[in-house]
């Protein structure tokens, strides 16, 4: 194990050391302390390594992970696991505005509640939200899974493209474009799986399937007040 002392460690030399990790590093294991709030930890990382934060974390932590697993003993801050590609990040507490923006890939999995614009832009990631999630969630979100076992804010979706949205609890509005789904077989399979990997403790059959209604994708005068 690992272990870096942000107390003393300047976070910037922090970062230098997780992102020489290469695929075939022996120093798989890193506990960071005394985060303190500080912004960007363990961005950037291209390594199949587990880094464990002992405290809460500021903006875009994880963001752009790659490989690596990330565990935050805290709450974290806006754009946590921002634009992350594979891997896994999970937030032991709350999350801020915009958790997973633009993610292409991965596993982001917050145990507490997520605050406005959660998955904004998703383009593959998978994120579960054992809580609630606030307004413009998924908002224009191309592809991946949004699974909330909570409640969702206004504007859930809305401008949605092809990601998938499993709600167990209510939905306070819908966005543009988004409506309710029929919930088949292979998304109980597909929802069972992510919940199972984020260990949520839920059944499928207990959510609601929203998706995109496909009236946005080109111009249509006849909804125009839409846009």
């Amino acid at each position: 194990m690992q272990t870096i002392d942000l107390a003393t460690t300047p976070l910037r030399e922090l970062n230098t050391a997780l992102q020489a990790q290469a695929a075939q590093t022996n120093q798989t294991e890193w506990q960071i302390l005394n985060p303190k709030g500080a912004h960007a930890i363990a961005v950037g990382l291209d390594a199949p390594i587990e880094v464990t934060v002992r405290g809460h974390t500021g903006y875009y932590c994880g963001g752009m992970n790659k490989q690596a697993t990330i565990r935050v003993a805290g709450s974290a801050g806006p754009g946590v696991a921002e634009n992350m590609m594979s891997g896994t990040v999970v937030i032991e507490g709350d999350a801020s505005q915009y958790a997973g923006a633009t993610g292409n890939g991965g596993l982001l999995v917050i145990k507490g509640n997520a605050s406005s614009r959660c998955g904004i832009s998703m383009k593959g990631i998978d994120i579960v939200v054992h809580g609630n999630i606030g307004h413009m969630s998924a908002f224009m979100a191309q592809s991946g899974n949004l699974v909330v076992l909570g409640d969702a804010g206004d504007a859930l979706g809305d401008s949605l493209y092809e990601a998938r949205l499993f709600v167990r609890g209510t939905v306070k509005s819908l966005g543009s474009d988004c409506v309710e789904k029929e919930m088949r077989p292979e998304h109980l399979d597909l929802l069972r799986d992510l919940l199972d990997r984020a260990g949520a403790d839920a059944r499928p059959e207990e959510f609601r399937r929203y998706g995109s209604a496909r009236k946005l994708y080109h111009f249509n005068v006849d909804h125009a007040a839409a846009y």
